[in-house]
């Protein structure tokens, strides 16, 4: 026993060496008394996600090529390992917390819909039209561990992780990411519930770490070059189809994209309470950004394909709807799904709620084989 006490205090006296922008294991927030063990909590943080079920999920969501017959395309899965690279690579270089970023990072995207970003703005305008509520993925990864994992017990990360996961959003480019470091625990709930309410809420927090900033940037990182690999293997694009004034800054493959921006950061940043690009990097980055979604992401999917997805959803809701209520335990949803959960998510869920939560967490092989049950 003296051993493991040892051993733990290794552990915590070499956060002594980190940044004094870093956070610290000594200042990790639960919502609810944790358990003490050899681990440090955000070591622990990392333990729980990538052993839940949820995780195990990441492997079969697109990124952003759907059912594409090529076995080399990104599922998000590579996506969230990539972004964990990234991220961490610039905390060590910063002299951040590694374990920290790297839960943020891998339950980043775990509240990711099937179907990628079309099933997102798909489920979205389900949840508008019957919750009048917003329907986002890093707000659905934090409900996740909040009150769906483990049965619906939920998995008692660190509030530094879950705010981490709140704010990632990558679709948000910004040249400078500044931690709001007076937020509280208090505050960072009422953020997560504003979310569901306030589209304007959700756009402009900020992560209430330096950490969460380092993840925020890695995750745009970790999608831009790796989606033109993608789109280059399957020919939706060629390499010379990116433009000079774009390449000449970044490169023009993934491997130097992520290296470049990297370094930027790292230059920029280095003993600084913040995460900076500089001007030319954060303006390459943004041409590249709107060059994939010119060029990518509005060409992944097809209308055929777009109006296929919108219909499936609709009607699992629909049907899953009508199982709940009218009781028909025969349903998957019940099988799979409702039978599992505590009584608090049972009798504090909606069930309008609970099919979407049921319908969010779905593979894309099972949303389709799903959906092809109900048509035949």
């Amino acid at each position: 026993m003296n051993n493991l006490i040892t051993i733990k205090e290794n552990l915590i006296k070499k956060e002594g060496n980190l940044s004094i922008y870093a956070t610290k294991s000594k200042d990790a927030i639960k919502l609810v008394p944790d358990t003490v063990d050899i681990r440090t909590p955000f070591f622990r943080d990392i333990d729980r996600i990538i052993h839940s079920i949820s995780y195990t999920r990441y492997i079969d969501k697109t990124q952003v090529f759907s059912y594409m017959n090529n076995d080399h395309i990104s599922k998000r899965i590579v996506h969230v390992q990539l972004v964990s690279k990234i991220a961490r690579t610039i905390g060590r270089l910063l002299n951040l917390n590694e374990d920290l970023i790297e839960a943020i990072a891998l339950g980043h995207d775990i509240g990711h819909t099937p179907i990628g970003h079309v099933g997102e703005a798909i489920l979205n305008d389900i949840s508008r039209e019957e919750l009048n509520e917003y329907f986002m993925h890093n707000v659905q990864s934090v409900r996740t561990y909040l009150s769906l994992d483990n049965n619906g017990k939920g998995s008692n990360l660190s509030i530094q992780v879950l705010d981490g996961i709140l704010c990632h959003n990558g679709e948000i480019l910004n040249n400078i990411y500044e931690p709001n470091t007076k937020k509280t625990q208090a505050m960072f709930l009422q953020e997560y519930h504003d979310c569901y309410k306030n589209i304007t809420v959700a756009k402009k927090i900020r992560p209430m770490t330096l950490e969460g900033c380092v993840v925020r940037i890695a995750d745009v990182i970790a999608y831009l070059g790796r989606d033109i690999e993608d789109a280059i293997q399957i020919g939706l694009l060629k390499r010379e189809d990116i433009p000079h004034d774009i390449t000449a800054v970044l490169g023009n493959n993934n491997k130097d994209i992520i290296n470049n921006i990297i370094l930027d950061i790292v230059q920029n940043s280095y003993d600084k309470p913040y995460i900076k690009l500089s001007d030319d990097i954060y303006q390459a980055i943004f041409k590249l950004k709107k060059f994939n979604y010119l060029n990518i992401y509005d060409k992944a999917n097809d209308q055929e394909h777009i109006a296929y997805y919108r219909l499936a959803f609709r009607k699992l809701f629909d049907k899953y709807l009508y199982d709940l209520d009218h009781k028909i335990e025969e349903s998957a949803i019940y099988k799979i799904f409702i039978n599992k959960m505590t009584d608090e998510y049972l009798q504090s869920t909606s069930h309008k709620r609970m099919v979407i939560d049921f319908i969010a967490g779905m593979t894309d092989e099972y949303f389709i084989q799903r959906y092809k049950e109900i048509e035949s």
